[in-house]
């Protein structure tokens, strides 16, 4: 078994053409690890500087506080969020309890996490100033600040997620890192909570931790209802392993602890507040198509093409999407990596929702990470990502602002489309390494010629591979 680390420079062509700006590629006899600067220290430290940056590149909206979206600086500066914004808007301000007294549109996990950041903002401003001129603006912009804090707790959480989910691949948490995706979303909403538990979740599913797997997919969809995706690939995963029996029983205790899980935290509010639990399924059943969505593209650019039946359509779409990962998932001559059809499973989920907000994009980062961890790719796709991401907020301007309109739908429409069409590309090149193995970086096991199914074994998420059902040395 190999069980040196690989090294980006060695590894990845990208990389290696980069290395030479600063000495060159890694040699031969190069030990990383070895001091205390290792792989997942210097993805933490890359990490925080991001995470710091993306903080940084708020303060125009800090200064001003965040008092309203009418206020064109919110857009034309690309410093929006969601989260002093909800405070008001949602009566935490005015001490009300989420669900009982006020309609949320999030799981019940994010309002809970909510509840006690405002909470913990109120305490602070009392603190700090405990006579602001405007006292609701300034308990927004603390609570602005705790979010940010749990946000930056929750990507280094899927940093080392990440570092460890491939043991072999350790430097590619650096990817995820030193994403820009990160550095521009990280604070618009809590959606990196939902990844963290995903991230973890894989972790744990890759080290046959399967109570742990399904109690943190119970977890992450009371955040956000992505992650019971997983339960879905952990299925076809299960269906291509050679012992079925002993994998289908670790799928089922996969799936009992996290039904067990999600109800433990969403039936006592259910019980508590009905109408308010019920809202966020109500809200995302009622609404049609909305920013960033290739159904809103249409309207833009067709606005009789979909005739006001976006439901069905996405019903339909969705099925379609379902249908080829499962095809792909049973033909592939080697059974798929569990993130790979993890990625393309949530990225159809994006592709065919009613609404895409460009947070939503941080659930693919650690999965396209792990999917395809190449520089090119995953730097393609995030520049078509950081384009929306202009789009949306100049378009925005003029939304609030229609007298003096920034760009034109017509624009804003196709930066929508040309997202889709870098994600769906990027789904053709992880296709494309499930249907020839040796394409797949993560499946070599020696050199970057060889890939393992043409020793008769396959490479597992964590790096090692098995042979007739038992672990094996690589």
């Amino acid at each position: 078994m190999i069980s040196s680390p690989v090294l980006p420079s060695r590894d990845d062509p990208a990389a290696a053409a980069a290395s030479e700006w600063v000495g060159g590629r890694a040699g031969m006899h190069a030990v990383p690890g070895k001091h205390w600067w290792t792989p997942v220290r210097i993805a933490l430290a890359v990490g925080c500087v991001v995470l710091a940056l993306g903080v940084i590149t708020n303060k125009p909206c800090h200064d001003m506080s965040w008092e309203t979206r009418e206020d064109r600086t919110v857009w034309t500066s690309l410093c929006y969020t969601d989260v002093p914004f909800l405070y008001a808007e949602r009566g935490l301000a005015d001490g009300d309890l989420v669900y009982r007294d006020s309609a949320l549109e999030y799981p019940v996990l994010t309002g809970a996490v909510m509840q006690a950041s405002a909470y913990a903002a109120q305490a602070v401003q009392s603190a700090v100033d405990a006579d602001p001129a405007d006292r609701v603006v300034a308990e927004g912009v603390r609570f602005y600040e705790i979010t940010a804090v749990l946000m930056g707790v929750a990507a280094l959480v899927v940093i080392v997620a990440t570092s460890r989910t491939v043991p072999r691949r350790p430097w590619d948490a650096l990817l995820v890192a030193a994403s820009p995706v990160l550095l521009i979303s990280a604070t618009i909403n809590w959606d990196l909570l939902a990844v963290a538990a995903t991230s973890v979740a894989i972790l744990a599913w890759t080290r046959e931790r399967p109570g742990w797997a399904g109690v943190l997919i119970g977890i992450g969809a009371a955040v956000k209802l992505y992650p019971i995706l997983l339960l879905g690939v952990v299925f076809l995963v299960v269906l291509r392993e050679p012992e079925r029996l002993a994998a289908f029983r670790r799928f089922v205790v996969t799936v009992v602890a996290a039904a067990v899980m999600w109800a433990a935290v969403n039936v006592p509010v259910a019980l508590w507040a009905w109408d308010g639990w019920t809202y966020f399924f109500t809200f995302n059943s009622d609404r049609g198509a909305e920013f960033g969505s290739v159904w809103y593209a249409l309207e833009l650019l067709a606005p009789d093409l979909l005739h006001n039946d976006i439901d069905r359509m996405v019903v339909g779409a969705g099925l379609i999407m379902l249908g080829l990962v499962v095809v792909l998932a049973m033909m592939a001559p080697e059974p798929p990596r569990m993130t790979q059809l993890a990625f393309l499973a949530v990225a159809a989920f994006l592709l065919i929702n009613k609404v895409w907000s460009p947070q939503y994009t941080l659930w693919l980062v650690p999965l396209a990470v792990l999917a395809r961890p190449r520089w090119r790719e995953l730097l393609i796709w995030q520049v078509a990502e950081v384009l929306y991401f202009v789009s949306v907020w100049f378009y925005l301007a003029g939304f609030f602002d229609p007298s003096n309109p920034m760009i034109s739908g017509d624009v804003y429409a196709w930066s929508i489309l040309l997202r889709v069409g870098a994600l769906v590309w990027l789904c053709g090149v992880v296709c494309r390494d499930i249907i020839r193995p040796e394409h797949d970086p993560v499946r070599r096991v020696s050199d970057p010629a060889s890939c393992s199914h043409r020793h008769g074994t396959y490479a597992r998420d964590d790096g090692r591979a098995r042979t007739a059902g038992r672990p094996t040395s690589a």
